[in-house]
């Protein structure tokens, strides 16, 4: 589809759904946000719904000024994903041993490694810059400095709610690799204490909703922000490459017969400039990609801030993942480079209710029912990432045909939760 647009009372709102379909709450804060002086514009993705001060699924593009609860508490959250050489029929009939051995070697939930894991003992993991980026934990918020050691153990860790690592095949039998993660702790308390200090200034006191409170440009606020956010977004992607690191190890050690590489081809259909369908091949190793963040960007002329909270960057050809839930299908996809949505796309399928809502709703029963033939656990803690909380991610992706395409369709047979 293409999108709707609302008015808003400083820019109109765009909506990749039915504006109609977009939850009462959900909808207000939209309209909040577009009440912000510094706003010069709004997309929002069809996976939409209520969060914390802006809603989960909204791309803000602000001149001069960044609303941290825009970004949320877990800064540089997003997606990690790479074809593997095995085919389902390497893998085990009983997936069990394999879903626990990765249990065993990335710790879940508020778990950390019990010492700092040291990235160079991994084959073709980038190295370079990690002590530089730890050299740099001495420039952060002096609220948190106390938290390093804890946040160098975290560091290759998965947290908990809808946090997952997969193995999952495509619909060419190919075996994948995918995980979701972000900041951890660090990035949370980080993202508390701004949101904290950009509360009490002074051009925030008379804003709609005072969780929508900005920092400003050419201020220590907003210099001290923006250092810690972009060390947190770089957290987070190093907590991720270290966790697909330690997956690969997994399956190298789980799979030694078939000597597994993650470099794998993938091929398409593709539509030409001519309109002719044509099969493409790409080889893009590792995909990676944030949708919790904000990144500088330019349009119309303008140097604007985009935060993108629960959506990814989708620029022409740029590589993406969009994730279901615990059950349904996943989407690695390229960007179509749609500039009304400020190049974006949605994170995944969305939430269609809450954690308490689903807890009310879903029994272990229907969390059995609803995770057939996915190797994962199915008790009472993850009853509220039971795919019925979720949108359906088919909808989701028709709605936004203008801003991706589909490059391989994923399903789950091991699902590992926090």
């Amino acid at each position: 589809m293409s999108y709707a647009e609302i008015p808003g009372a400083k820019v109109p709102i765009r909506m990749w759904t039915d504006p109609a379909a977009v939850e009462g709450g959900a909808l207000r804060q939209l309209q909040n946000v577009a009440t912000l002086p510094w706003i010069k514009g709004l997309a929002v993705m069809p996976d939409v719904h209520y969060g914390k001060g802006a809603t989960v699924g909204s791309v803000i593009a602000m001149r001069d000024a960044v609303c941290p609860a825009a970004v949320g508490v877990d800064i540089g959250c997003g997606m990690s994903a790479v074809r593997t050489s095995l085919t389902a029929g390497d893998l085990p009939g009983d997936l069990s041993r394999l879903r626990s051995k990765i249990e065993q070697a990335i710790p879940v939930g508020r778990g950390m490694h019990d010492s700092p894991v040291d990235p160079g003992r991994f084959h073709g993991l980038a190295t370079s810059g990690w002590d530089d980026f730890w050299a740099r934990f001495d420039g952060v918020a002096d609220a948190v400095k106390f938290r390093q050691e804890r946040a160098t153990k975290q560091m290759g860790t998965l947290g908990s709610g809808n946090h997952f690592i997969e193995v999952c095949t495509d619909t060419t039998g190919a075996v994948w690799l995918m995980l979701h993660s972000g900041s951890r702790n660090i990035g949370k308390e980080l993202a508390e204490h701004h949101i904290g200090v950009a509360r009490k200034l002074p051009h925030n006191q008379d804003l709609v909703d005072r969780d929508l409170a900005v920092f400003v440009a050419q201020t220590p606020q907003m210099a001290a922000y923006r250092n810690d956010l972009y060390w947190a977004q770089e957290y987070a992607k190093h907590n991720r490459s270290l966790m697909m690191a330690l997956l690969k190890d997994v399956v190298r050690k789980e799979f030694k017969k078939a000597k597994p590489t993650f470099e794998s081809e993938i091929s398409c259909q593709q539509e030409d400039s001519e309109g002719q369908m044509r099969t493409v091949t790409y080889r893009p190793g590792e995909i990676s990609c944030h949708h919790n963040y904000v990144s500088e960007e330019r349009y119309e002329g303008m140097d604007l801030l985009v935060t993108r909270k629960g959506a990814i960057s989708a620029g022409k050809g740029e590589w993406g993942i969009i994730p279901g839930s615990m059950g349904t299908e996943s989407y690695i996809v390229r960007g179509l480079g749609n500039p009304k949505s400020f190049n974006s796309a949605s994170h995944g399928a969305g939430r269609r209710m809450s954690r308490n809502a689903a807890k009310r709703k879903f029994s272990t029963r229907d969390l059995e029912e609803q995770t057939r033939g996915v190797e994962c656990r199915k008790d009472s803690g993850v009853v509220d990432e039971i795919p019925g909380a979720y949108k359906p991610i088919a909808q989701v992706m028709e709605q936004q045909r203008d801003l991706v395409q589909v490059v391989a369709k994923l399903k789950q047979v091991i699902c590992v939760k926090g």
